[in-house]
């Protein structure tokens, strides 16, 4: 495909010139590594709980290939087509996060999932990418769009409103991690789009006080708390594993099945997958797995600073900051850098709705950072002139 005339027009052509090739590598890459540490972590997993070598496995198989699937679709729509698909997504996500609260499973305290054939679904996963959008979407019409007079449009009351029921709505689970994730978004967002600074001061405070009365109001946080800071307080055992695990696989790993913390840790195909990354394949291929989650972060945000359409600015910011921000939390959790949180490596963990929703995220980030081509007979000659590519690419929203 890198060989595409560039006079060829087909849809599928102009994609493959203006979408991001690096970034799109970089997801077949981490795909790539999920399939591979899935075989390595969750046989020992399945037969610990009494099912199939394979049931994972063939689960991951499907849910990975769907998600890269879903990725490449989504990175083919318009922006218009990401806003349609954003307010969609969000509305039903929405609806099923609350629907979680009536029908929802209960594990360990906490009404997350929504009960399916064959899996289990935890919509508020598909709350994060479609909130960014939306977020960037009101904020981008609040500063262009007037209603009347010189009234604008009231996006930024709008914005905290949808952000007010996401915050009830993951509270009354609870899940505070995720609830965390999205209140950095949203923060995230309201600062590149202008928010002064004293604001931002304020914010931050906010985000303090509500950690602390999380701490107080919510044993389970109290006991991760309290755990991370004070080595001799409650059950260290997965943390303890996981950190014994890096040591045993050094630089270069003690080699493929070869590792132990998959026969020990109960979630060593899902939280802790990087320990058994670190164990097998050392401390080279977690670098790289760690490069890997920089270059998606760091390329969307170096595009963006080329980018003039504040939606685009402000939504593909969301969009990566709630990425990078879950591998960080995993890969941190792991080490042991910050108390432990339930959250998925992207793209490598075990987890249905998690690599769904990380495919929708990266699909609607390419989507929004790809050139947009406006078609027209002018540039059809430049297309037969060889010229098309250095004389018409144009970002037009």
């Amino acid at each position: 495909m890198a060989s595409m005339s560039r006079v060829d027009t087909s849809r599928l052509a102009r994609w493959w010139r203006n979408v991001d090739r690096v970034t799109l590598s970089c997801v077949g890459i981490l795909i790539a590594l999920g399939y591979i540490l899935m075989l390595a972590a969750s046989p020992a997993v399945a037969v610990r709980i009494g099912a199939s070598r394979e049931m994972f496995i063939l689960k991951q198989v499907i849910f990975l290939a769907l998600a890269g699937g879903l990725t490449l679709i989504v990175s083919a729509l318009s922006r218009n087509g990401i806003k349609k698909l954003a307010l969609i997504g969000g509305i039903i996500a929405l609806l099923a996060t609350g629907m979680t609260l009536v029908h929802g499973i209960e594990i360990k305290g906490a009404r997350r999932w929504i009960a399916l054939p064959m899996m289990s679904v935890q919509p508020s996963e598909f709350l994060k990418p479609c909130f960014a959008v939306i977020t960037g979407w009101l904020l981008a019409e609040s500063r262009t769009r007037v209603i009347f007079g010189n009234i604008k449009f009231p996006g930024l009351l709008f914005a905290f409103v949808g952000f007010g029921f996401i915050l009830l709505l993951l509270k009354s689970q609870p899940d505070i991690g995720m609830l965390s994730v999205i209140t950095m978004v949203f923060m995230t967002q309201l600062f590149v789009n202008g928010l002064r600074m004293i604001f931002v001061g304020v914010g931050v405070g906010a985000m303090i006080g509500a950690f602390l009365g999380a701490y107080v109001v919510f044993p389970h946080v109290r006991s991760r708390v309290e755990r991370f800071l004070h080595p001799n307080v409650g059950d260290h055992y997965q943390i303890d594993t996981a950190l014994r695990a890096f040591g045993n696989g050094g630089l270069l790993g003690r080699g493929p099945g070869e590792g132990r913390v998959k026969d020990l840790l109960p979630d060593a195909h899902a939280d802790f997958v990087f320990a058994v990354a670190g164990e097998e394949y050392g401390l080279l291929i977690c670098l790289c797995i760690v490069c890997v989650f920089l270059v998606i972060v760091l390329r969307t945000l170096f595009k963006l600073m080329r980018e003039d359409d504040p939606f685009v600015i402000t939504s593909a910011t969301g969009l990566v900051t709630g990425f990078g921000l879950q591998a960080f939390i995993n890969m941190g959790s792991t080490l042991h850098l910050i108390p432990t949180k339930g959250m998925t490596l992207p793209f490598i963990s075990y987890g249905g709705s998690s690599a769904i929703s990380i495919a929708l995220t990266i699909g609607m980030a390419l989507a929004l950072t790809r050139h947009q081509v406006a078609a027209s007979p002018i540039t059809r000659r430049f297309d037969n002139d060889h010229s098309w590519s250095s004389l018409h690419e144009s970002r037009a929203p």
